[in-house]
């Protein structure tokens, strides 16, 4: 194989395929990228769970494929002067020269690398700028304990123009919803995403519009030339709308930006293991509250108003902040039952796209 690539275009394909590497491959060869040289050059890296590849543009003199050590590969082609970049392959080693610098890398044996899965086909597409604010507000929710394997994705459902996102951990749930544009208005699926990989995809296809396909138990995401593959989730999932659309008789209206640096400050005196921020609403205000341990304790008074009654009501901090984080609009709902109840974050407005569940904790 012979190319000569620019040397950005080169380093983007190749940190693009290198998040999917596994820390500790099951196969040495899973290790490897995988570079092909035909019309132009695809870089391709694969797990047998997800897959990642990018297509980009290269004078390719002599065709053919070679398979690289992944790490090595993206730390060198970041590093590289900004100017054009040649790959030569010569026996066991593929020799990268970039200006006055050369390396030679051993290659690993590329007849062992697994085929990559196909894109499956495309149900429809949504702007890369409003997939990834969604995936951002969603995927936060979702666990890390690999134990429970569905609470650690997010949950898609796609029924005609709309799109539904929900992640749970058992201690909140966020739920997001947008427009899109299918492939067919009848069509409706239901899929279970690893949310790791999700938040991976959406912040680097936020540029251009993102193609999404579904088949054979299997999600691929597209844009602008660069694409992931991913095995799905069991697509059981929890019941999370019945949960979202109580009734709420104690609602406070509150500046976002205001309460979420009250809380940041307030909450610098907590110990993380014992963290709670303690909210009382009354009098057109909210009182928030934190610490009164070994290090100390916080205070400070936030305007909030308020339909309903009085109420006093404490909560994670991280966990309220994450939610928090998610509200687009300038003002944020904070609905409730009481003290003891799970209370529901909203954008304000009557129709709110965004919805997040979090659990109370219990007053001392």
């Amino acid at each position: 194989m012979k190319v000569q690539v620019n040397r950005d275009v080169l380093a983007e394909a190749v940190a693009w395929a290198a998040r999917v590497l596994p820390g500790r491959p099951a196969l040495p060869v899973l290790s490897g990228l995988l570079l092909e040289a035909g019309g132009d050059l695809r870089v391709s890296a694969f797990d047998y769970d997800v897959s990642a590849r990018a297509e980009l543009e290269a004078d390719v003199a002599e065709p053919g494929r070679v398979l690289i050590p992944g790490r090595v590969l993206a730390e060198i082609t970041r590093s590289l002067p900004g100017q054009p970049v040649e790959i030569v392959t010569s026996g066991s080693e593929a020799v990268l020269t970039c200006g006055s610098a050369e390396f030679g890398l051993l290659t690993l044996p590329v007849e062992d690398f697994p085929t990559l899965p196909a894109l499956p086909p495309k149900i429809g597409a949504v702007g890369g700028g409003v997939f990834a604010a969604a995936v951002a507000q969603v995927a936060v929710a979702a666990s890390r304990d690999d134990t429970l394997p569905m609470l650690t994705g997010v949950r898609m459902d796609f029924d005609g123009e709309n799109v539904s996102m929900a992640a749970t951990d058992r201690y909140r749930i966020a739920a997001r919803d947008f427009a899109w544009t299918p492939e067919s208005q009848d069509a409706a699926h239901a899929v279970v995403v690893p949310a790791r990989v999700l938040v991976d995809v959406a912040k680097a296809l936020r540029g251009g519009e993102v193609s999404v396909g579904l088949g054979n138990n299997v999600a691929g995401f597209e844009s602008l030339g660069k694409a992931t593959t991913v095995r799905l989730l069991d697509e059981q999932f929890i019941d999370y709308r019945a949960r979202l659309t109580s009734e709420w008789p104690i609602r406070a209206t509150i500046r976002v930006a205001a309460f979420i640096e009250a809380i940041k400050r307030v909450t610098l005196v907590t110990e993380r293991n014992t963290a709670s921020v303690r909210l009382t609403f009354s009098g057109g205000e909210v009182l928030i509250q934190s610490g009164g341990g070994d290090i100390g304790r916080g205070a400070e008074v936030v305007e909030a108003e308020l339909a309903g009654e009085d109420i006093v009501i404490a909560f994670q901090p991280q966990f309220l902040l994450d939610g928090l984080a998610g509200v687009d609009t300038e003002n944020v709902q904070l609905n409730m039952d009481s003290p003891t109840r799970p209370a529901l974050i909203t954008e304000d407005g009557a129709e709110p796209a965004f919805r997040y569940l979090v659990m109370s904790l219990r007053l001392p």
